[in-house]
């Protein structure tokens, strides 16, 4: 009696909360494997599914591109050689830097398409960092921003970066250690960038920079000498004045030039005449002329 009562309250509870059996799983949801060699990606998936359960797998790259690794049950043609089925597993006979990326096992029932479940699986292939490329000012001048960089793109899982300065660690947080109190920087150990934000004498040096993770020995790149410089205020100076003596010596010459007809003298234009127009009415006589007579006075003055 007991037995079926908890049986009646179970399924009760299923019924009200809408709950089922079909569930899909994995035994391992974190696969870290060493490059070129084998591994499986593990998915199992209750009874209810039936024994014709469709099973697909799936691929999404770190860039979020998704394509699929089994469909209809077949490897898709760039898995064709490689990766084979057992049961609902998939297994990998050899894997690359190129697999990184989480998978998705999909299961559905062949009765029904309403009845699916899926686990995702991710996959790290484990490969070595090697020397990274570092960048490294040679000069900078006091108070200015200095950048210092440093990349590896062939860790898996992606490097993690330390800067030394003649040949000492330099922590993340400077401001933690009594030694480094007075350093001016800041260190993103995840993009390897080293940024002197406002730069002092004393920050002059040395670089060279690791990249470390997981999957091997870290690797250093070369060391690279920083020199920070005071402001050369003298020599700023003593450019200014060199710059008005060249001036001063133009004029000069230009004037000296002139003075002495070495240069074309500028053309005066001559005035041009003015002419004077009288009315009409003033080239006819007046007066005691009867007969009108025509006399000319002066059409224009010159």
């Amino acid at each position: 009696m007991l037995v079926s009562w908890l049986v009646s309250v179970a399924l009760f509870f299923t019924a009200a909360t809408g709950v089922s059996g079909f569930a899909v799983t994995t035994s391992n949801a974190d696969v870290r494997v060493e490059e070129n060699q084998g591994t499986d990606l593990t998915c199992s998936h209750s009874a209810d599914f039936g024994s014709n359960a469709r099973v697909e797998w799936k691929y999404k790259n770190p860039k979020g591109s998704q394509t699929y690794v089994i469909f209809n049950g077949v490897p898709t043609t760039p898995y064709s050689k490689r990766v084979t089925m057992y049961g609902s597993n998939l297994r990998f006979s050899k894997v690359t830097r190129e697999d990184n990326g989480v998978y998705d096992c999909e299961v559905s029932s062949s009765s029904s398409t309403s009845q699916f479940g899926e686990v995702r699986v991710t996959l790290t292939v484990l490969v070595p960092p090697a020397v990274p490329l570092s960048r490294v000012p040679t000069s900078v001048t006091t108070g200015r921003t200095a950048m210092l960089t440093c990349h590896d793109s062939v860790g898996s899982p992606p490097s993690k970066y330390n800067w030394f300065k003649d040949g000492v660690l330099l922590p993340s947080d400077p401001s933690k250690m009594a030694a480094f109190k007075n350093a001016t920087y800041k260190l993103n150990t995840d993009n390897g960038n080293l940024e002197f934000t406002s730069t002092i004498k004393m920050d002059s040096g040395q670089y060279f920079c690791e990249a470390f993770n997981e999957a091997g020995p870290p690797q250093r790149s070369k060391a690279s000498k920083m020199e920070v410089r005071d402001l050369n205020v003298g020599g700023i100076v003593a450019g200014v004045i060199v710059a008005l003596l060249l001036v001063a010596l133009l004029v000069f010459g230009i004037w000296y030039a002139r003075k002495k007809g070495y240069l074309p003298k500028k053309i005066e234009s001559k005035p041009k005449p003015s002419v004077v127009y009288q009315p009409a009415s003033s080239l006819y006589s007046g007066g005691d002329d009867e007969d009108g007579e025509f006399r000319q006075k002066s059409s224009f003055v010159v």
